[in-house]
């Protein structure tokens, strides 16, 4: 039986955010006899994900597991490992983009050491996509890393100079950090909380 003519390959931009990120988070996982076992995150993309467990089940059986950090994840076994398994990430293209978001996180997590993480926890917006805005003006896209009370790290194509007035969303605030894709922002004044889900919260779906 000749295959369609549909092309089911991924884009390139589908394959861009689809890059692994080598990762030390630990989870569970359900298999489809719904016994539960403990694993540890090998790699993963916003696609797959290589997980270290004792138990393993069989390519092709769906898997639910809970992974620190990330949150449910469902997908299907496509390979065994030497210690553990492979399996795909089921989930919409929203999920993939806030995934992706969480992977940058974490992935970029020891580089930004910023003094706003110390005092206040880190959190993946559900929203991440923003403008960050500059005084002349200008505006640019980008995609938030990490939030917290005080200030966000933020993946971005410019790096306006340290010391710079931003605006980002509606938050007012300086540029103090400079990190391999994007930049670090203080926010002016520590927001509320229920500000920042105001602002970046957005749909779970």
């Amino acid at each position: 039986m000749r295959a369609t003519g549909i092309d089911q390959s991924p884009s390139k931009v589908e394959r861009r955010n689809f890059q692994r990120v080598r990762v030390k988070i630990y989870g569970r996982f359900m298999l489809e006899d719904r016994t539960e076992h403990a694993c540890q995150v090998i790699d993963m993309s916003p696609g797959n994900v290589a997980l270290r467990a004792d138990k393993v089940g069989q390519p092709g059986e769906k898997v639910i597991a809970y992974i620190d950090h990330i949150g449910r994840v469902e997908g299907v076994i496509t390979r065994t490992l030497e210690d553990g398994f492979a399996m795909t990430v089921i989930a919409s293209d929203r999920k993939k983009d806030k995934l992706a978001a969480q992977l940058t996180w974490l992935a970029n997590k020891h580089e930004l050491d910023l003094p706003e993480d110390r005092r206040h926890e880190r959190i993946a917006p559900r929203n991440p996509v923003s403008m960050l805005q500059l005084t002349d003006g200008r505006q640019y896209q980008c995609r938030i890393i990490d939030l917290s009370l005080s200030g966000a790290a933020v993946e971005i194509d410019v790096k306006p100079a340290l010391g710079v007035q931003v605006i980002l969303g509606t938050m007012r605030g300086q540029v103090v950090r400079h990190f391999d894709d994007g930049v670090a922002v203080e926010f002016a004044v520590v927001q509320r909380t229920e500000t920042l889900e105001s602002e970046f919260a957005g749909d779970d779906e």
